[in-house]
């Protein structure tokens, strides 16, 4: 099955369209107003006139290719199981049905940047509201670990048969996507065979995870909701812990290990280092199918200089979370300088200057002109380092495979075919090979903008205790 095939979605104008006449039909709304927002997915703010009172509401729909393995429904389900135990979450008002969006109140407060290039535009920083608002989060974040697994497992979510489900099967069903989408490069062939071989005993027992932690809104210092549970599961507490690592400090989390001891103060239990440092490894692979799935997708929408962007920074970073786990020293690389490439240099900025004329209009907004753009734009940047990337990765995969290699599909056949015939006595070697590639591309992200280079080569904090030798 092609991506495209997956990702056909309707006419935004018939969508949107569609929307406001149920809220009118079914809520008995009048003087709807629906906008888009910048998300990669459908998601909608609408403002309406219920019982003679404006008010806001908060839409979600599906994504316009295949991200994550859940459903929109299991979402919706998961989070009024949350709202019927106390956890303070957006109340779900109703459900459509074509297009599929889940129908919200909408909740006040503020959160830090959801996307990278969110991050880069506008920055992301930890307010003293936002760090008290943090610390109570770690506060509920017990509340919703405490809820009996049960509960969620009547309303649809899996519940895990062994340890091996336990710690890895949210990753698994990532990874079943990628197969049945015929999708694999060596990171991924190379990942989930070590995440397979080095799984840990769970320790921290079980529990309902929000699946990507740290998402709030919050008012001043205080907790507005919790948010966004589609890739939501039964798994080890220690995995939404390791989210925050993962997400740090692109966004920036504040200060880790305060907000770690809160929750062990929270529970009572200590914190599970070791898992926390797998975990990590786990959810940075995960995040990097959707985006490499982008990568590949020509349906309508999405984003695909963000999808480039997430694809190898997540990468670099999971590589990071898996050197740390498995005590591997990770080489250092330099950007050389660019080379030139005046004919495509002319034709892709006259391609992004004619993109940026295209006039607005309310189903091409100025956020969507500029994903446009970046496409272009990135693909400039690329353009003076191709050869320097692909020489580079080439020469480090024949030297570790002994194969010889034309250019960079062959070097991931090459380095493909390796990882399918190697044992754990090759990881290190892969490691660096795979590593070097994505920091490479990382540096090109980066280049000389200090704001792009503090997302693309953001570091890992450590979290594995290790004695220091004398």
């Amino acid at each position: 099955m092609q991506l495209a095939e997956a990702a056909q979605i309707p006419d935004p104008a018939a969508g949107e369209a569609k929307i406001a006449a149920w809220l009118e039909r079914e809520m008995g709304c009048t003087d709807v107003s629906v906008r888009r927002m910048r998300r990669w997915r459908p998601i909608f703010h609408a403002e309406v006139t219920q019982n003679g009172k404006r008010q806001k509401l908060f839409l979600k729909g599906e994504r316009s290719w295949p991200t994550h393995p859940y459903p929109l429904e299991y979402e919706r389900d998961m989070q009024r199981v949350l709202d019927e135990n106390g956890i303070r979450v957006p109340r779900i008002l109703g459900w459509i049905d074509d297009p599929k969006t889940i129908v919200m109140e909408w909740a006040e407060g503020g959160r830090e940047a959801g996307l990278m290039q969110e991050a880069i535009e506008g920055g992301t920083g930890m307010t003293a509201d936002r760090w008290e608002a943090s610390l109570k989060y770690m506060d509920r974040l017990a509340e919703l670990h405490a809820i009996p697994v049960e509960r969620f497992a009547a309303a649809g979510a899996a519940m895990p048969g062994d340890n091996a489900e336990l710690m890895l099967a949210n990753f698994e069903r990532f990874h079943a996507m990628s197969e049945r989408l015929g999708l694999a490069d060596p990171f991924i062939r190379f990942v989930s065979g070590w995440l397979r071989r080095n799984i840990p005993q769970n320790r921290a027992g079980m529990a309902f995870l929000t699946g990507d932690c740290g998402q709030f809104l919050s008012e001043g210092p205080d907790i507005a909701c919790l948010m966004d549970f589609e890739i939501g599961h039964i798994g080890d507490p220690m995995r939404d812990l390791a989210c925050y690592r993962g997400r740090h400090p692109i966004e920036d989390m504040g200060d880790l290990p305060a907000l770690f001891a809160r929750y062990s103060a929270a529970t009572g239990k200590p914190i599970d280092r070791e898992a926390m440092a797998y975990h990590t490894v786990s959810f940075l692979a995960e995040a990097y199918y959707g985006p490499y799935f982008g990568l590949h997708d020509t349906g309508p929408g999405g984003d695909w200089g963000e999808a480039y962007v997430q694809t190898m920074v997540i990468g670099r970073r999971c590589f990071d979370a898996l050197a740390e786990c498995a005590d591997i020293e990770l080489d250092a690389v330099e950007l050389p300088e660019p080379v030139a490439t005046p004919l495509e240099d002319l034709g892709l900025e006259r391609l992004a200057i004619d993109i940026g004329r295209i006039p607005e209009h309310p189903h091409f907004q100025d956020w969507q002109r500029g994903i446009l753009v970046s496409i272009p734009r990135l693909l400039l940047r690329l353009g003076h380092y191709r050869r320097w990337l692909d020489s580079e990765y080439g020469a480090d995969v024949a030297k570790l495979t002994g194969e010889v290699v034309q250019d960079a599909q062959s070097a991931d056949s090459a380095l493909s075919a390796y990882i399918d015939g190697a044992d754990a006595s090759s990881d290190a070697d892969i490691v660096r090979v795979l590593h070097r590639k994505l920091l490479r591309q990382c540096l090109v992200i980066a280049g000389d903008d200090a704001a792009t280079a503090r997302i693309a080569l953001a570091a890992m904090d450590p979290v594995i205790q290790r004695p220091v030798e004398a």
